[in-house]
């Protein structure tokens, strides 16, 4: 099997692939660019693997007139620049030791090595600077079949690096075949060796659920990590019940992990999952609009017609409610609406009163459906 897609005969990309084979070193595309090359998906990253070591790569990099970063030495990686674009280089390595965040590694000639520390079968192709596949561990038929499974014993890879728990169910939500199940071997050992997630940092456990949460239908994947009590370890508290009626709601929309987040709910997801301050506050805005009973208008009037959407598919996923007929109309009316009273207006009234003041000619605007003039309403 070879990959024809027009980006691996990219020129910048070639010349850094020929110049490490030139060199007598093996060069090859390894991992995300191979899997999603294979299934039509889009490319995101370009990685190289090769058995040279990092000095090596360097050397004939600089030998080339091209451009490196030490990016990662210790574990093998140079960020080699051509073209303008970054490329990274790393080395075939094995582990020597792990804790179950981090690994130390030791640099490998053998590409079977390099492959075997991989956590998943889908993610140990490599291919040539010609397209063709190398499949060291036989992982292609898995890829093929959008089945996620675990390189070797799915019990050593998790211990190796507990993160591995979320990312299997971030791929199968994100690659796997929707009318299957889960890897049954993978899944027991997620759920017997969930206690290592409490060793992760909580930037990388939120990391992880944003790009789950962002996949397209990630409901039957998040009632497979439910069931094994997974997720109750990521956020205590969390119900998927409203998760299905809201994509059914989206229809079309670009999945966001934010608006899913807000109907599963959860202890202190904001902290458990190490939000920003940005993802916090849409958060906290979805959930205090979808309990409040703001329309459609007043919803976009207040916060902007993406936001009250967000709201408004909130809280009809929880209460298991079409939206409301008109709201589209009615969010470009409020989302244009501006308040026609300033401070000015009012003049001989200060301080709370002015606030006060304002806040009840607004709540009657608003009431009127944008109608009433600024001279209605100081009359």
């Amino acid at each position: 099997m070879r990959i024809t897609d027009t980006w691996i005969s990219d020129r910048d990309l070639q010349a850094v692939l020929h110049i490490l084979t030139a060199g007598g070193q093996k060069a090859l595309l390894v991992g995300g660019c191979v899997r999603n090359a294979l299934l039509e998906e889009p490319i995101d990253d370009l990685d190289i693997a090769t058995d040279a070591v990092p000095q090596r790569v360097i050397e004939l990099m600089q030998d080339a007139g091209l451009r490196t970063v030490p990016t990662g030495m210790d574990h093998g990686t140079v960020t080699v620049i051509a073209g303008g674009k970054p490329h990274e280089v790393t080395t075939f390595r094995r582990d020597i030791e792990t804790d179950g965040r981090r690994a130390k590694v030791a640099f490998s000639k053998a590409i079977h090595d390099d492959a075997a520390r991989r956590d998943f079968t889908m993610n140990a192709l490599y291919a040539d600077k010609t397209g063709r596949i190398v499949d060291p561990l036989g992982g292609l038929p898995d890829l093929l079949s959008r089945r996620v499974r675990f390189v070797g014993d799915p019990a050593e890879r998790i211990q190796e690096d507990y993160l591995r728990i979320l990312r299997f169910f971030r791929f199968h939500a994100r690659y796997g075949d929707a009318s299957e199940g889960l890897d049954p071997a993978g899944l027991a050992a997620c759920a017997e060796y969930s206690d290592g997630l409490d060793k992760l940092s909580r930037e990388r456990v939120g990391n992880e659920m944003r790009k789950l949460l962002a996949a397209r239908e990630p409901s039957t994947t998040l009632e497979a990590m439910n069931r094994a009590g997974i997720l109750a370890k990521v956020i205590p508290g969390a119900n998927i019940a409203a998760l299905t009626p809201l994509i059914h709601l989206e229809g079309h929309l670009p999945p966001d992990p934010i608006r899913r987040l807000a109907v599963i709910g959860g202890e202190d997801p904001i902290d458990r999952l190490k939000l920003s301050r940005a993802e916090g506050k849409q958060l906290s805005q979805i959930l205090d609009g979808a309990a409040a009973k703001s329309g459609p208008a007043e919803l976009a009037y207040r916060f902007g017609e993406k936001l009250a959407l967000d709201i408004l598919l909130v809280r009809s996923a929880m209460a298991r409610q079409p939206l409301p007929n008109g709201y589209e109309e009615a969010m470009v009316k409020g989302a244009s609406a501006k308040f026609p009273v300033k401070p000015a207006d009012l003049s001989g009234i200060a301080g709370p009163a002015l606030g006060n003041r304002l806040k009840k000619l607004e709540d009657s605007w608003i009431a009127s459906g944008f109608e009433l003039s600024r001279e209605q309403l100081l009359s």
